[in-house]
């Protein structure tokens, strides 16, 4: 799609959150920024080993100042299209993630677009890696999970000739477009239920953040949960981190376990998933704990399995089948017009699924 030029500079100004280059960096600006040959920057991309370390160095930085990608289908294509758009989730076992990439699918096919997978297991880095490769084979545009970025990530998303939507979140400051919710607000929702239901001692189950690997969207949740608390003036030493992401129902036996241990005289618990929420259900049952009546448990993210576990989970649903039509349908929108659109944040909301799971008082 068409964008503006923008005005040559001699040293790239640091790109701002929610603002864009407006035009792809090229193996030009990678060669006059490091000030060697264009040979020379194809040397290092392709044979590092074969340039000086120092001039190896300074191209390196230039590319990574720059955002700059190469591009790997320059000799073999004859346009820009390449008919396929770049999807980068931080998980394949999450059923979520996967209603996501069938709506995006459904919405896509029908203008006769592809979608290209990767996964990062919610590690940062990896997303980095990722990104390079997917971005190197010229998708029309990407679609990510979340607005949490590594610096050199946001800068070659920013420099990205390409419609760029964020999924599942909802930042003040997109990079471009993000379609999704809230999930500060998602804690909070969950907080406010139970303590409108009388709860006074109530935990959380979420994973620990461990450097690269972090769930940033759960510790949004956690945050949202821990804030409604505070309000109630109620204690968050029940709020437990264990573990590391992604969750699973394993994490959520093994983290109900030490909650309980810890804390024998919780009431309610919310789970940073329903992954976890079931696995604390199950773990529950096997201490011949009773659910709701000696502990109520709800999660997020309304998953098959929460429906049909006794008792039903309380949960908080999302239709992540609809954000993934939303966005293909919004992505094949602006593919198909010569217009740069304004960016743009879709909420598409959330609401509390009532269960078994939750004692009434």
């Amino acid at each position: 799609m068409s964008r503006p030029p923008r005005e040559t500079a001699a040293v790239p100004a640091e790109p701002k959150p929610g603002r864009r280059t407006s035009q792809r960096p090229t193996i030009r600006d990678v060669s006059r920024l490091a000030g060697v040959s264009r040979m020379t920057v194809s040397r290092v991309l392709s044979d590092p080993e074969l340039v000086l370390p120092t001039t190896r160095d300074k191209v390196l930085k230039a590319v990574a100042d720059l955002g700059y990608v190469p591009d790997k289908t320059a000799g073999s294509l004859s346009s820009r299209r390449t008919g396929f758009i770049a999807l980068m989730l931080p998980t394949l076992t999450n059923a979520n993630f996967a209603a996501v990439a069938h709506g995006l699918t459904e919405a896509l096919r029908e203008a006769n677009y592809h979608l290209l997978i990767a996964y990062t297991d919610y590690d940062m880095a990896e997303e980095e890696r990722q990104l390079l490769n997917l971005l190197a084979r010229r998708p029309e545009a990407i679609v990510l999970t979340g607005a949490m970025h590594r610096r050199n990530a946001s800068r070659m998303l920013m420099a990205a000739d390409v419609p760029v939507v964020e999924i599942a979140d909802l930042p003040s400051q997109p990079i471009e477009h993000a379609i999704g919710f809230s999930n500060y607000q998602v804690g909070r929702t969950a907080a406010r239920y139970l303590l409108d239901r009388g709860f006074t001692r109530i935990g959380a189950l979420a994973a620990s953040p461990d450097g690269e690997v972090t769930d940033h969207r759960g510790e949004e949740r956690m945050r949202g949960f821990e804030d409604e608390l505070r309000l109630a003036r109620l204690p968050t030493d029940a709020v437990l981190r264990h573990g590391s992401a992604p969750v699973s129902f394993h994490h959520g036996a093994t983290a109900f376990r030490a909650l309980i241990e810890a804390q024998p005289d919780i009431e309610a618990i919310f789970a940073v998933s329903d992954l976890s929420a079931v696995g604390a259900v199950m773990e529950a049952q096997r201490m011949n704990i009773r659910i709701p009546e000696d502990i109520s448990i709800m999660g997020f993210g309304d998953f098959e399995i929460g429906r049909e576990i006794n008792p039903a989970l309380t949960t908080i649903h999302v239709d992540f089948r609809a954000l993934g039509l939303r966005t293909g349908k919004m992505l094949v929108d602006m593919l198909a017009s010569d217009a740069t659109p304004a960016p743009s944040v879709v909420d598409v909301g959330l609401r509390i699924v009532e269960r078994a799971s939750i004692k009434d008082r």
